[in-house]
């Protein structure tokens, strides 16, 4: 069965790109969105014991330091690296080792010596979320939210796409975080 150009599931078909200013509008609403997800996500860390942080619960294939350094180095890669390129400081704000430890495909590894320690990592966390939100709050002009992106994005390629999906990116990995906390004998925090 193929699907037809109507039909939701059919990937190959995009939405119109929308003009500059809905794409300024659209990024707004996803700032908001960030700041929603941001504060669920710490709400969760918040009462986690940081010393939980770095176990693996049996069954599970992650922890939460590692879903909290993958959502530093995620926000980084989706609203800075992808709307205005690596900047001198990026090295020190995401260094190399940490990409390589907390990007897509890597693999959580238990026990805090595996890890920054739970401070360092939401100290990342923070930073990079802070940078990121003054970039685009000071954004006056969506023509540059326009311009193509390579995958991941959400509905559109480009770059106003990969803001979309941040939000959405940080809300999967709470419900990770989340599952993580239960799984640790942990109370729900709702």
């Amino acid at each position: 069965m193929t699907a037809s150009p109507s039909d939701p599931t059919n990937s190959s078909v995009a939405p119109p790109l929308p003009s500059s200013e809905e794409a300024l509008v659209m990024c707004r609403v996803a700032l908001g969105q960030m700041e929603f997800a941001r504060a669920y996500t710490l709400e969760l860390l918040e009462k986690t014991p940081a010393e939980r942080w770095f176990d693996v619960p049996a069954g599970a294939p992650t922890c939460i330091a590692w879903q909290v350094g993958h959502l530093a180095v995620s926000q980084y890669g989706l609203l800075l690296f992808r709307q205005r390129g690596r900047q001198p400081d990026d090295l020190e704000l995401i260094p190399g080792r940490f990409r390589k430890t907390y990007s897509r495909g890597s693999v959580p590894k238990s026990g805090p010596d595996q890890h920054p320690s739970a401070d360092e990592l939401l100290s990342k966390l923070h930073k990079v979320h802070e940078i990121a939100r003054e970039e685009l709050q000071g954004m006056e002009d969506g023509e540059g939210l326009l311009d193509p992106i390579d995958m991941p994005y959400a509905v559109y390629p480009i770059k106003l796409g990969a803001i979309l999906f941040c939000p959405l990116h940080e809300q999967i990995h709470a419900g990770q975080i989340g599952l993580t906390r239960r799984l640790l004998g942990l109370d729900p925090v709702r």
